[in-house]
């Protein structure tokens, strides 16, 4: 999937309209685990939306008709006893794809939620296209923001001093993602600009995950980076880890070359 880009389908009629004008949907979804290939829905919540106001809403809980492990347990609070009798995927997803139908979505970390469902309505023979729609992460545009603490949605919830909505469940989050998006766009006049500004990749300043998670990306090790620039990453931790190792290189060959006793 190639994100960013403004493709056919979606609202965006008007290039110059202001963002204020257009309709978004913020999904979120709870699942089984983080492989969105394998893993199953157990909860998913959408909601209409303008940088003004919620138009409409809707959620509900799923029976994966498998196990829920305890890990994922621990992180949304969602027990094999809640969703057991629960409508399944295949009954679920027509009514929420259809809630969804062409607009821009929106979300944190937005394209595991759209694979995830993407698999899950291919898995059940549903018909879905949203890897066709338009959408915004909200936490690339967070990376781009740059002074929250953490870009985690919990913590930009804090930072932006949103209400909180409650323990980790799909609607909540939805709603505080809401929240996050109003504060993030404030700098953008319309949805182009936004969507035509996240289509370059963003410098991190910091390493966001693995065994240096925190540490400045100049105090990485350089065998790390250098291992780590040929993964599988988003576009723009692969961006910083390039552009560091080639920052280094600059500066290792520049000190080289102004260096009289380096051949001593």
């Amino acid at each position: 999937m190639k994100p960013y880009k403004v493709k056919k389908r979606n609202n965006l009629k008007k290039k110059s309209r202001p963002i204020e004008k257009d309709v978004f949907v913020c999904v979120d979804c709870e699942s089984t685990g983080l492989d969105p290939k394998n893993d199953r829905i157990i909860e998913i919540a959408a909601a209409k939306f303008t940088i003004k106001e919620i138009l409409e809403q809707k959620d509900a809980l799923i029976d994966p008709e498998c196990p829920i492990p305890e890990a994922s347990i621990a992180i949304h609070n969602i027990t094999q006893d809640m969703v057991t009798g629960k409508t399944v995927i295949k009954d679920a997803l027509p009514e929420f794809l259809d809630f969804i139908g062409n607009h821009i979505i929106v979300g944190h970390n937005i394209q595991f939620d759209i694979n995830l469902i993407t698999h899950s309505a291919n898995r059940e023979g549903v018909k879905c296209q949203i890897i066709d729609n338009t959408f915004i992460d909200t936490l690339r545009m967070a990376r781009l923001y740059g002074e929250s603490p953490s870009n985690s949605l919990d913590q930009l919830r804090q930072h932006f001093n949103i209400e909180f909505e409650g323990a980790h469940r799909a609607l909540n989050d939805v709603v505080v993602n809401i929240g996050v998006f109003r504060y993030l766009s404030q700098r953008f006049n319309t949805t182009h600009q936004l969507l035509n500004t996240l289509k370059k990749p963003i410098a991190l300043k910091y390493m966001p995950l693995g065994q240096h998670k925190g540490r400045l990306m100049k105090e990485v090790p350089l065998e790390y980076l250098r291992w780590a620039a040929s993964k599988d990453f988003d576009m723009d931790l692969l961006f910083s880890i390039r552009s560091e190792l080639k920052r280094r290189k600059t500066t290792r060959d520049f000190g080289q070359s102004t260096n009289p006793f380096q051949h001593l």
